[in-house]
């Protein structure tokens, strides 16, 4: 029994809900006879994983959808063997390199180099294999300047799908050799469409006003939409209008842990604080995505000068945690600076109040 984000997920361009001019200009892309390296890139639960997978049955046809899972190994130059999980069928290999940390570089020359040396034996489909590099703007440079070099030497017999949510971090010697995609995140309007028309083949009626409420906390991040609306399902049918949209507990946890910054600046409350981001990190929660949620919560306790302050102090954070291997380091280090800025804030509030 799957979850309504895979068991209704398009495998086909013309199928697709929303952005058909693009899914139109994909396939006559795929129908060319000279497909190019491409870079897929737009907001969490836009839809890029979808329409790579609908290129994919477009190029190769329903072997594409034909999915195993595989461990790869490989060994770096300190002899640390790394073992590494994979997607793939007889035409393309999914993978997200960071994975491997520091060594990601390794992981990207041996796998394309693999892949360029094994031919597909099926005459009938393109000369070419597809690898699917995930969470591109995760890479190291290195990584990145590896790629460049391996995507030239081996472009006759493999071309390369790069997928991330932000081009910023990827360098320009990559982007400028793909053909850049940008798959912007859907409307409202159509994240509730999309959530009526599911509910709808799963047999159910869902109300406009809790499809509303559902898209517009979901952020318009429409696996997020999916996957709550779901929950609300599970928690209860029929619908209500007034019914309430679940949270992740994540999310939870994350302004619980801002409320306890607030309330206290001390040694001690950092320390309980840095357990809480243990916690969020060892369940797989992205350091990003934890540092801008903190910062969403926290800004509402600051004045407009402090916001300008705390923002840049957080963007800085957030690009070290690039830079950095250890991401505990630099969310308690924002953690820390934080504390500082806004006791010394309160303390001259206190200050102004009583003189």
């Amino acid at each position: 029994m799957s979850l309504w984000v895979d068991k209704h997920r398009p495998t086909l361009l013309n199928k697709l809900d929303y952005h058909k001019e693009q899914a139109a200009w994909l396939k006559k892309l795929a129908q060319s006879g000279d497909f190019p390296h491409l870079l897929v890139y737009g907001p969490s639960g836009a839809g890029k994983k979808t329409r790579i997978m609908c290129l994919l049955r477009e190029l190769f046809g329903n072997g594409a959808e034909k999915l195993r899972i595989e461990h790869m190994t490989f060994t770096t130059p300190s002899k640390k063997k790394l073992e590494i999980s994979t997607i793939s069928s007889n035409y393309h290999v999914e993978i997200n390199p960071s994975d491997a940390g520091i060594h990601d570089r390794v992981v990207i020359q041996e796998l394309l180099k693999s892949m360029a040396q094994n031919q597909t034996l099926d005459s009938s489909h393109r000369a070419f294999k597809v690898v699917i590099l995930t969470e591109v703007d995760r890479l190291t440079k290195d990584a990145q300047h590896a790629l460049r070099r391996t995507m030239e030497k081996y472009m006759s017999s493999c071309r390369i799908i790069l997928c991330c949510n932000s081009t910023s971090k990827v360098i320009p010697a990559i982007s400028s050799r793909c053909l850049g995609v940008r798959v912007p995140a859907p409307t409202i309007d159509v994240v509730c469409n999309v959530l009526k028309q599911t509910c709808r083949k799963e047999g159910l009626t869902l109300p406009p006003e809790l499809a509303q409420r559902i898209a517009e906390k979901s952020g318009r991040n429409l696996r997020k939409a999916l996957l709550v609306a779901e929950a609300c399902r599970v928690q209860q049918y029929p619908f209500s209008d007034d019914q309430l949209v679940p949270e992740c507990d994540w999310e939870t946890f994350v302004r619980e842990t801002a409320t306890m910054i607030v309330e206290q600046q001390t040694p001690q409350r950092l320390l309980e604080v840095r357990a809480r981001l243990y916690e969020l990190l060892t369940h797989c929660i992205p350091p990003e995505i934890i540092i801008k949620s903190l910062l969403a919560e926290l800004l509402p306790n600051c004045d407009g000068e402090l916001k300008a302050d705390v923002t840049q102090m957080a963007a800085y954070y957030e690009h070290r945690l690039q830079l950095g291997s250890k991401a505990i380091f630099h969310l308690e280090a924002f953690v820390a600076k934080f504390m500082s800025i806004y006791k010394r804030f309160v303390e001259e509030g206190l200050d102004l109040m009583f003189s």
